[in-house]
């Protein structure tokens, strides 16, 4: 590509997180914008570097709509950071359920529905939409009576009526998780993220605090296997530990949110994101896909392929 002048974040709204990775990008030296993915279809050069950040619907029922101009961006040849089909398989829970599973990577098994039936793998389990955020419309059923009363109240729901709901086994809470923050093949940033008393979600919209944490070294592993399961640039991992010292992936944010306790020890978040997807960009002569032939972690004290993630859990 010719010298990268501008990095365009796609997106529908200028989030927090989107000002922090556009101050970073000016940090860095470069021209930095937030655009609709209409305008971006329409305005972007050769020169540009477009960073997919659509997220899911405020009905819970799809991705907000842009994905098709992203696929424009790539088919005229030009640089997009979280590629359509990454969102999509990133906001798409079924989808990243069956991504993970064709890596062997830990995930709490899933089933699709549309109407009451018992999961085969047995009780409690969670209920919640295909396209979900911020915790909203899960819920925790502990026997068949009650996932059939839940399935029974979803048809007024939009999103249910039309994409049916996942039934996921329940990984027993523990008050925390983590999210692992990924930037083209590298740990960038993470939290420990807890629940508040009587809470058993960790989301911040439902009260979760945020703890600024160096996340353990096999997390990383995982959550970089993640993320090249997915395909995609820039994410961030949910991971639940399991109780017995080891971790599951919950779900991948296409679009994720983070303020600056994700900073590694030493560093500045939204300058760690920015500096290394420009310099993947820069460093890659080889197209989208090679970004992702050699996954390696750094900082946390282990360096390891993708292809190693995989088979280590």
């Amino acid at each position: 590509m010719e010298a990268m002048e501008r990095l365009v974040v796609v997106a529908r709204n200028v989030s927090s997180t989107n000002r922090g990775l556009l101050g970073a990008a000016r940090a860095f030296g470069l021209d930095a914008v937030v655009l609709a993915p209409e305008q971006a279809a329409r305005d972007l050069s050769r020169s540009d570097v477009a960073l997919g950040r659509l997220d899911v619907r405020a009905t819970l029922d799809g991705p907000e709509r842009g994905l098709n101009e992203l696929r424009m961006l790539e088919a005229r040849g030009m640089v997009v950071l979280n590629r359509a089909g990454a969102l999509l398989a990133a906001h798409d829970k079924l989808s990243t359920a069956i991504r993970l599973s064709s890596r062997a990577l830990p995930h709490p098994r899933t089933a699709h529905v549309d109407a009451p039936a018992d999961p085969a793998f047995g009780f409690p389990v969670v209920v919640k939409p295909r396209f979900g955020s911020w915790g909203r419309d899960v819920t925790i059923c502990g026997s068949g009576s009650e996932l059939e009363r839940c399935l029974r109240g979803l048809p007024r729901r939009r999103w249910f009526r039309r994409q049916g709901a996942l039934v996921q086994e329940l990984i027993p809470p523990r008050g925390y998780d983590l999210r692992i923050l990924v930037a083209a093949g590298e740990i960038v940033g993470a939290v420990q993220r807890v629940s508040v008393p009587g809470e058993w979600r960790t989301n911040v919209a439902r009260g979760g605090g945020r703890v600024s944490t160096d996340p353990p070294p096999q997390a990383c592993l995982i959550a970089l296997g993640a993320a090249a399961a997915l395909g995609a640039d820039f994410v961030g991992v949910d991971l639940l530990p399991d109780g017995d010292g080891g971790w599951v992936v919950l779900e991948v944010n296409g679009a994720v949110d983070f303020t600056s306790a994700y900073s590694l020890p030493g560093e500045n978040v939204f300058e760690r994101v920015v500096r290394t997807l420009v310099l993947s960009v820069r460093g890659n002569a080889g197209g989208h896909e090679e970004r992702f032939a050699g996954v390696r972690l750094r900082g946390a004290g282990v360096a390891a392929t993708a292809e190693t993630a995989h088979s280590s859990v």
